[in-house]
């Protein structure tokens, strides 16, 4: 398979790679990455599987985590980084425990956006009425041809308006026309497919450095799943709540996010 990545910063940087949600791409960190260039880091934001158009496979078990986490330590490999500070967003940052759960010794440090470790996320669902309300809208997504007929209609209408919280009109459609392209959004909501509890369960503690950002005005990660984070984190932990900000924060709030991954970098440097 062959993977987008979209590079920048000097070249002699330490490296950080970047790892998109849903439904966006490599894109979502443009706002981001010139103050992580500023700073001296050199940038890798990769379109991940499904979202690279070579690399893109039919069947649903193929997008499971395990395979997703496999495709960001071989990028790693493809670009000869032995260890990489991580910034995940959304199930990007699902990705990005699972990699520093399995595979800490190529993760410097990690800024999980968003989405809170696995076994957090499972605590929430179990225990918060409020938590399993904002994660209602999975079932639709595993929804084969339906999830696809209802995200699409009125010419990518609904997609539209589940991005809407990400900026203005252009902002949106940046975003939503690539999933119009045929089998781009099958395969985005692939993942949700083949989404398992046993590979949720599967990714453990992560022992690198952490910090995870989260808003609260985000309408499908609650308190609950936020504030359990901690208990999944055996390295040093921060948790960076940002008031006011929605689920996007990569596009709406990306001065405060790229401060608190600065923050994590630099802050591992000094220790």
């Amino acid at each position: 398979m062959t993977f987008e990545v979209r590079t920048g910063g000097p070249e002699g940087g330490d490296p950080v790679l970047l790892l998109h949600g849903f439904p966006q791409h490599a894109g979502e960190w443009d706002a981001v990455t010139p103050a992580l260039h500023a700073a001296g880091l050199r940038t890798y934001a990769l379109d991940q599987r499904g979202y690279s158009p070579g690399a893109r496979p039919e069947a649903v078990g193929a997008y499971r985590i395990p395979e997703l986490v496999a495709d960001a330590a071989a990028v790693l490999d493809a670009l000869g980084v032995s260890a990489a500070h991580l910034v995940g967003h959304d199930w990007g940052a699902i990705v990005a425990w699972g990699l520093a759960a399995t595979h800490p010794e190529r993760v410097r440090t990690l800024t999980a956006v968003s989405v809170p470790h696995p076994a957090a996320m499972g605590h929430a669902l179990a225990t918060d009425g409020r938590q399993k309300a904002k994660s209602a809208y999975i079932a639709l997504f595993r929804m084969p041809g339906t999830a696809e007929k209802v995200l699409l209609a009125l010419r990518g209408g609904v997609l539209r308006r589940l991005l809407r919280g990400v900026g203005d009109a252009d902002t949106v459609a940046r975003y939503a026309e690539p999933m119009r392209e045929p089998g781009a959004l099958t395969a985005a909501l692939n993942w949700y497919r083949a989404m398992s509890g046993s590979d949720m369960k599967a990714v453990g503690p992560v022992p690198v450095p952490t910090t995870f950002v989260w808003s609260d005005r985000d309408v499908a990660i609650g308190r609950t799943a936020a504030l359990a984070c901690a208990a999944h984190v055996t390295g040093d932990y921060r948790f960076v709540a940002l008031p006011g900000v929605s689920h996007w924060i990569p596009d709406e709030a990306p001065g405060p996010l790229a401060e608190a991954v600065l923050a994590r970098v630099r802050g591992t440097e000094e220790a």
